[in-house]
């Protein structure tokens, strides 16, 4: 389920921070695009087209829609983390749930325009991060606060070659903005507690597209390909020098800061089988996020006091590692029709992470996770559907063991679930 992104640092939490929150899919990918899908774990998501949300899942799919579609809505994240073992540099707390209450909003519409062609147009966030440490966090030095949001606005068409083969593309449209905080306190005595906040934005054109294949009566097979995108964002850091700490050390500022970032492609590749009243789906997807070796960012117009080596450590060019690896999600789930007003989905995942043990940091607290969906469509109205969701995830328990340029650690044990809801409604006309 939903994700992060943002500039952290490889010293004390200000390079870019790409974490996972369990709003999330792997890495910092949200998969809460649809309600509808949400009921059955995604299984099928790219063979279904189940509504107008199928822009996103598959645009081919608008070719099975008829008339016009709005499909709406939102899904809601209660997310919860334990954190123990903890060992480290500094004292302070370490109270967990640093993933607050989290609403992913999205809509979609499709319409028909004759027997080949379709169009559609969808506004969703694709990627996204929030994390929110309490104040006396002991591992603040790695990260106090991350958030990011991505929006992408997609115009869409598909075209049906006939009634077994349809293709569908959507250029994406998508923009970036994001917050990082860390806090480090310098190692010496009687010094303060140092702020420092990173906020950038950016632009970047993708593109969807999808293939759908109606391989007999009963049984539809769909593959999506999602682009990679390639921002550049821009924005500045800014220092609140702590009380305590000389002139010579560190002076508050302000800084021109900039990072280049890729969000990675993916293929989805799923299959949906007709059984009558019963429909059964399967599903897979990977995704690239082996492109992400490292993050740099790059902080202009910095003037060094005397001794400028603490600077230099805080506010200079940081580069950090990551050395995430490509990841595989499999989900499966079922659809019954109870009567013609009632369907009722459930569906199972398994979604790797793509962190490794050696560079996990408190901003990117997530290990592979499994999570339980089930969902109702109801009809009320002929051309009316209300769909509602339920997923619980868990993750399996990871450790994080960090250190930096300033002799400082931070290393403890984490395990994390949420419970996810979702609420959505599909109008034809």
């Amino acid at each position: 389920m939903l994700s992060k992104f943002f500039l952290c640092k490889g010293t004390f939490g200000i390079a870019v921070a790409i974490a996972s929150s369990q709003l999330c899919a792997s890495g910092f990918a949200v998969n809460e695009q649809s309600v509808s899908g949400m009921g059955t774990g995604f299984a099928g998501r790219s063979s279904s087209a189940e509504d107008a949300s199928t822009v996103y899942g598959n645009p081919a799919g608008m070719a099975l829609l008829e008339g016009r579609q709005v499909t709406g809505g939102g899904a809601f994240i209660d997310a919860s983390s334990e954190i123990s073992q903890v060992g480290g540099h500094s004292s302070g707390s370490n109270k967990g749930n640093m993933v607050p209450f989290t609403a992913v909003p999205f809509g979609f519409y499709a319409q028909k325009i004759n027997e080949r062609w379709a169009v559609g147009f969808g506004i969703y966030a694709p990627f996204g991060l929030t994390a929110d440490y309490e104040r006396d966090f002991q591992g603040k030095a790695f990260g106090s606060k991350s958030e990011v949001k991505v929006v992408t606005l997609q115009p869409t068409f598909s075209y049906s070659f006939n009634e077994r083969v349809s293709l569908g593309f959507g250029p994406t449209i998508n923009r970036i903005t994001g917050v990082l905080e860390s806090d480090v306190t310098l190692p010496y005595a009687g010094s303060g507690s140092n702020k420092i906040e990173i906020k950038g934005d950016g632009s970047a054109l993708g593109y969807n597209a999808g293939l759908l294949v109606s391989a007999t009566d009963t049984t539809r097979v769909g593959l999506t390909y999602h682009s990679k995108v390639s921002y550049k964002l821009t924005g500045h850091t800014e220092v609140i020098k702590g009380k305590g700490v000389p002139m010579a050390d560190l002076n508050n500022g302000s800084y021109d800061a900039s990072l280049r970032i890729d969000t990675p492609e993916s293929w989805d590749l799923s299959i949906t089988q007709d059984l009558g009243d019963w429909k059964l789906y399967g599903g897979s997807t990977w995704t690239r996020w082996s492109r992400l070796k490292d993050i740099t960012v790059n902080n202009e117009g910095i003037t060094y006091p005397t001794s400028g080596v603490l600077a230099q450590k805080i506010v200079g060019t940081i580069k950090e590692n990551q050395n995430w690896h490509d990841t595989w999600a499999y989900a499966v789930g079922a659809s019954y029709r109870a009567n013609k007003h009632l369907v009722l989905r459930t569906g199972l995942t398994f979604d790797q992470a793509p962190t490794n043990n050696f560079d996990r940091s408190p901003r990117i607290p997530t290990g592979d996770r499994i999570i339980f969906s089930l969902g109702v469509g109801y009809d009320v109205m002929p051309n009316m559907t209300i769909d509602v969701a339920f997923a619980y995830l868990k993750e399996e328990s990871v450790k994080v063991n960090r250190s930096n340029a300033l002799g400082q650690s931070y290393s403890a044990k984490y395990e994390n679930s949420a419970n996810g809801f979702g609420l959505g409604a599909t109008y034809r006309f």
